[in-house]
């Protein structure tokens, strides 16, 4: 089979990405292993998506049809540390209508397969998956496990952290455990939550989220330390809903547990290049970063955005797989995802320490930001664009 873009995963980063290319005059492969599903209810996996990935979603026509009902927006954020430190972000005193969107990744993913499924110049092989590559001057080949052999000009690895492309390829991944599993559930509140998300930094007893869902709800990502995030698993749902309430000082009242709780390892995951002949990396495949600061999915967005841009503003007689072409991706690429790794890394390692001078500094530091507009604006500027 002779395409000119073969895209391994077709998660959100990859699906994006064959989106994205619909309107260029290139053959596209997809291969995924497994049909997306759509759990029953309330997704446990819940995204915030900054303003310029609901452009980029937006652009791509997937914005519009998903359902209004189950998104939530973010008007404001509140950010505690130990002691009495508290940064406070809002989206009216940023000249902003929202600091984000509260999104279901199965109702993006819904759209995203829906909508790549119905291009033109997409074939989707599914299930699938990739065995070996070949590379050649002008080819890369792809073998799958059940025998079939593809050869493209791309090659694009989107298949998640544990990316069986970067392996093939030969690209280094550097992967740092945090000892912490992010434990997630979603629950039904006494209070309203006003459209304001809500991050505790609780020492050794880690990092704490509830953002705001629609109906009064709230979805949680409580960071725990390995010991601690299986606790919580084993507790029983009406232990779990007040150890959670009382984590957040009561600050939503009663909680009432909508979806099981469920937990993924937490680990720093940095690649020694995103690029290499005829490949490109985009999302988990790429990095992967503590979801402290709330980028996850955005930065592979970003990715699946660049990339498709690179490709797309070529003439027609240009290599889509030329290295200076992916060179520009990576160039363009470098910055965004190793800030944010380096920041949310250094975050989480600063309020493990539990020591009360440390516990001061922290808690000055934090207020000091909040009475400091020019920083707080800088601050709020790179979260919904990605640049200061």
């Amino acid at each position: 089979m002779e395409f000119d873009v073969v895209i391994v995963g077709a998660g959100l980063a990859g699906a994006s990405l064959a989106v994205a290319l619909r309107g260029v005059p290139l053959r596209i492969a997809v291969v995924e292993g497994a049909l997306p599903v759509t759990p029953e209810g309330w997704d446990a996996r819940i995204y915030a998506i900054s303003p310029v990935n609901r452009d980029f979603l937006d652009e791509l026509g997937v914005w519009r049809r998903m359902d209004r009902t189950r998104i939530n927006p973010v008007r404001e954020m509140a950010v505690r540390g130990d002691g009495q430190g508290v940064l406070r972000f809002s989206a009216f005193d940023s000249g902003l209508s929202e600091l984000a969107w509260i999104v279901e990744s199965s109702q993006m993913q819904r759209e995203l397969w829906e909508t790549l499924t119905r291009q033109h110049n997409v074939t989707v092989l599914c299930p699938a998956a990739a065995e070996r590559i070949h590379r050649s001057v002008d080819a890369i080949q792809v073998d799958l496990t059940d025998g079939r052999t593809m050869r493209a000009r791309l090659l694009v690895g989107a298949d998640g952290a544990r990316s069986a492309v970067r392996d093939l390829a030969g690209i280094t991944a550097s992967v740092t455990p945090y000892g912490e599993k992010g434990v997630v559930a979603n629950f039904s509140c006494s209070r309203p939550h006003l459209n304001v998300a809500h991050q505790w930094f609780l020492g050794e007893g880690g990092v704490l989220a509830w953002l705001p869902l629609p109906g009064n709800r709230i979805s949680m990502v409580w960071s725990a330390p390995d010991d601690e995030a299986d606790r919580l698993l084993a507790l029983p749902p009406d232990r779990l809903c007040s150890e959670v309430a009382a984590a957040g000082g009561e600050e939503l009242g009663t909680l009432t547990l909508d979806t099981p709780p469920a937990a993924f390892p937490l680990r720093l995951l940095r690649v020694d290049a995103v690029v290499r002949e005829r490949i490109a990396l985009i999302g988990d495949a790429a990095h992967a970063i503590h979801p402290l600061s709330g980028h996850g999915i955005n930065l592979g967005f970003q990715d699946a955005r660049v990339l498709a841009a690179c490709i797309s503003g070529l003439p027609t007689w240009r290599d889509p797989g030329a290295f200076a072409v992916l060179r520009r991706y990576a160039r363009a690429r470098a910055e965004e995802p190793l800030l944010v790794q380096y920041t949310t890394h250094a975050l989480n390692r600063l309020f493990r320490f539990d020591h009360p001078l440390i516990s001061a500094a922290r808690s000055i530091g934090m207020n000091l930001t909040d009475r400091t507009p020019v920083l707080k604006s800088a601050l709020i500027r790179y979260a919904i664009s990605g640049k200061f």
